[in-house]
């Protein structure tokens, strides 16, 4: 999700309930702004010292070509993501919320539109999902209820899932804040059977891909190397 701070994502309604059933790291921060080094830093452990929304070709150091060579399954699933390609279809969809499209210059196939995931949530889930919703739904061009409304879907899609279910987990959160140099984000922790939590910890994107870098059993790339990962919140 995009561009707010904590109280404004839990204006919505589908947000806080969120909250109050499920893990919330109250003390998690972005890296910066504005919002493509912070994509990079969820994906890469750095930010390359970007500090544009511009579009940058980068080396193939990321989660996905971690874990393509390390024989993880995983897909990305882009909202508005058509057949224009990841760099070029047309807004809504935008390319700097796609990190994916950055490593290598080009999108893997592992980059697919949105549209396949209640597919594979039936099917054939893989180890690591990210999505990307598209620039109303995550906020960045409409309303928080817009939204709100939108999570309360995907999130009930997710969660009702036998993928979700078996020990799975869903992080939810927000590339950065409105602005602030304080830069606190609201960033939730959904898993089956652990009930509402909240942590105090001082957490970052880099600790966010710690966490998912530790999960699913491969090294940690980046600042996420030295990250503390947010192990109270998923255990």
């Amino acid at each position: 999700m995009e561009n707010h701070s904590p109280d404004q994502a839990l204006s919505g309604a589908f947000t806080a309930s969120l909250a109050a059933k499920y893990g919330v790291a109250n003390n998690y921060h972005a890296i910066s702004h504005p919002s493509v080094p912070n994509y990079l830093a969820l994906t890469s452990g750095q930010t390359w010292g970007i500090e544009d929304d511009g579009y940058h070709v980068l080396p193939k150091q990321d989660l996905g070509t971690q874990l393509t060579n390390a024989g993880v399954s995983w897909r990305a699933y882009m909202e508005g993501l058509g057949s224009a390609g990841c760099l070029d279809s047309p807004v809504p969809y935008d390319p700097g919320h796609n990190p994916f499209a950055y490593y290598g210059g080009q999108c893997p196939s592992n980059v697919v539109p949105l549209t396949a995931l209640a597919g594979d949530l039936t099917s054939s889930t893989p180890r690591f999902t990210w999505i990307t919703p598209d620039r109303c739904h995550d906020t960045h061009d409409c309303r928080v209820s817009v939204g709100d409304d939108w999570l309360r879907q995907e999130v009930r899609q997710i969660t009702t899932s036998a993928a979700w279910q078996k020990d799975g987990v869903l992080f939810i959160t927000w590339d950065e804040d409105d602005g602030s140099t304080d830069n606190r984000v609201l960033t939730l922790v959904i898993a089956p059977g652990l009930g509402h939590r909240t942590s105090q910890t001082r957490y970052t994107h880099y600790s966010l891909l710690a966490t998912i870098e530790d999960l699913l059993g491969v090294g940690r790339l980046g600042q996420a190397a030295s990250a503390t990962p947010m192990n109270d919140l998923i255990e």
